[in-house]
Formats: structure tokens, C-alpha cells, sequence
């Protein structure tokens, strides 16, 4: 019975491939079917890379996998990011990316803790080898309006500083909403740099289609605003992907009421859920929305790309 799942599975894949010509990549390294959820893809010396996690095996947690494209569509899996120090000794996943000065900062939470799960730091200037930050982990959020978990980082430039976005959740640890820190423009991401803002969420959960869960906040820059991507409900709830945008980076409002994408129609490869997003804006101007997505609640886990374009401050999917 499982050789005939998994050969559906793949079928499946391969056939979804064929008639869109899309990207729809499944890293089946760790656990033999195609399992890769979080993406955060990055340009970095003249092709892709995507940064994804993956889930444990054997006595190891939670990790990261690294994986490389000329074409945004085409991936091949080129290496792991592992549990190395003591406080992640759980695992580690959900990379979010920053290059700065032909550098690249991954910054990433620990797995495994509940509460204390933290956002941690590290540097490469290869895109394989990473460095750990010594002061890691790097941020935890404080106050009665959360538990002190930070996970689902993502960092950008803005104004002058550098924000930190992060999901976290309330003291009965049931509601998952957005926090965002900042640290100076000369930051090297140390521990003592981060400053929390305020002491209330910045997003929380609104509507009915985003359940009791906001989190994998993405942001992107246009003009003068910050447009958020964050996936709304816990997985497969189903999880779908809502808009929110800034002047500040600080306050925000949702840009729609309802999902900007949805999950998938029973019996597509995503009706699951599509969740967890990432906005990628290539060198040539273009900007691409990756996502994870299943259709089986979460034993498989699959990533893809859209086309994002832009009119009246608003964003819209390409077909």
C-alpha cells in the first residue's frame, strides 16, 4: 500500500508538471516522498538559491535544505544546514534571507522548544557553509501579549534600520500573531542590537478564514510601502495567503478581506493548503510569490512559484 501511494504521489506530480510547466519541487532525500515546506529564495552570485525545511530523521531535528536554479522552475539539491550548537539541538527550520555586501544572513528559529523556541543568526558567503552568530539566539519577544516564542523570521531594510518580522503567540500559547523588532543600519544582528516595538501584536488573526493563526510574514518594498504576504490559519486548517501593508513598517492594514491565495479545489495538488509564503523580487524587476502546498493534510509538502504584478498599489496573481 505505500509503494502505491507514493506512485500516485509522484504521478501526480510529474502530471501537474507537464501541464503547467511550473515550478513544483519535493525534496524526498530525508524520508523518501517529497516533503519541503518554508521557502525563502534568494539571488546570490548569478543564480538561485532556495532555502527550504525539512523534517527529522534518525536522531536528527528538524533542518534546512539548500537547493539551486538558473530558471526559478528547475531546483537541485546542493546541501543541508544541520543542528550544530546546543540550543538547537532539536532542530532548526523556517529560513528567512537577507544578502548584504556579497554576504548572505539566514535567519532561522530553533524547533522542538514550544515557548522558547528563538530566532537565531548565521552568515555564508557561499550559500552551503553557514557561521553561527556567537550571541544567538539572537531574539525572543517580551510582554504579557505573548508566551516569549519567536519563530518564521524574516529582516528588511526600511528606513534606515533593519526590521525584524516574527510570529509568536499568546500566553495560553493558542493564538499565533505577528510581532516586528528593529536594530540600527549598522547592525551585525547581535542579540543586544534588536529592539522590541511596542508591546502588542502588530497583526492578529481578524477574519474567519485566518483562524486562530497569523504567521510566515514576507515583506516586500514598492515605493514608499511595505507590502506584507502572511499566511492566515495553522496548516492545512487550510492556510491560505492574505496581503497586508505599511508606511511605517510599525502599524498595519490589510490590503484585502479575504485570501489573496487561496487553497486549492478538492482534488488539486493544493487543497490542502497553500501556506507559508515568501515575495521574491528578481534583478529583473519582476517579483514571484513562493508557497508550500499539499493535498494529503501534511504528509506530503510541495513548493511553488507564481507571478506577482502590480496595479494601483495593489497586488495581483499572473496567470
Amino acid at each position: 500500500m505505500k509503494n502505491i501511494f507514493l506512485l500516485s504521489i509522484f504521478l501526480g506530480f510529474f502530471s501537474f508538471i507537464s501541464a503547467q510547466s511550473v515550478m513544483m519541487y519535493g525534496d524526498s532525500t530525508r524520508i523518501g516522498r517529497p516533503f519541503s515546506k518554508d521557502p525563502y529564495v534568494i539571488n546570490f552570485k548569478g543564480c538561485y538559491f532556495i532555502y527550504y525545511s525539512i523534517p527529522p530523521i534518525d536522531e536528527t531535528g528538524w533542518a534546512i535544505g539548500i537547493a539551486k536554479s538558473n530558471d526559478l522552475i528547475n531546483w537541485n539539491k546542493v546541501g543541508e544546514i544541520l543542528p550544530e550548537k546546543e540550543y538547537e539541538k532539536k532542530g532548526l527550520c523556517a529560513p528567512g534571507l537577507l544578502v548584504e555586501n556579497d554576504t548572505i544572513n539566514i535567519f532561522y528559529q530553533t524547533y522542538g522548544n514550544g515557548k522558547t523556541d528563538a530566532i537565531c543568526h548565521a552568515t555564508s558567503v557561499d550559500g552551503i557553509n553557514f557561521k553561527r552568530n556567537e550571541t544567538n539566539p539572537i531574539f525572543n519577544p517580551s510582554g504579557d501579549w505573548t508566551c516569549g516564542r519567536a519563530i518564521d523570521a524574516e529582516v528588511i531594510k526600511f528606513k534606515n534600520n533593519y526590521f525584524l518580522y516574527f510570529a509568536t503567540r499568546d500566553k495560553d500559547f493558542i493564538i499565533q500573531k505577528q510581532g516586528v523588532a528593529v536594530a540600527p543600519k549598522n547592525s551585525n544582528f547581535n542579540r543586544n542590537d534588536w529592539k522590541q516595538v511596542g508591546d502588542s501584536a502588530i497583526l492578529e488573526p481578524e477574519f474567519d478564514w485566518e483562524g486562530k493563526c497569523i504567521e510566515a510574514a514576507s515583506v516586500i518594498q514598492k515605493g514608499n510601502t511595505l507590502y506584507m504576504f502572511y499566511a492566515g490559519n495553522y496548516n492545512n486548517a487550510p492556510q491560505q495567503i492574505g496581503v497586508a501593508q505599511s508606511k511605517d513598517g510599525i502599524h498595519w492594514k490589510r490590503v484585502f478581506d479575504t485570501p489573496f491565495l487561496k487553497n486549492g479545489e478538492k482534488g488539486s495538488w493544493n487543497s490542502s493548503e497553500s501556506g507559508h509564503p515568501q515575495i521574491f523580487k528578481d534583478k529583473n524587476g519582476k517579483t514571484y510569490l513562493f508557497y508550500q502546498g499539499n493535498n494529503d493534510n501534511g504528509k506530503t509538502w510541495f513548493i511553488t512559484n507564481q507571478e506577482v504584478g502590480w496595479k494601483k498599489g495593489k497586488p495581483y496573481l499572473k496567470n
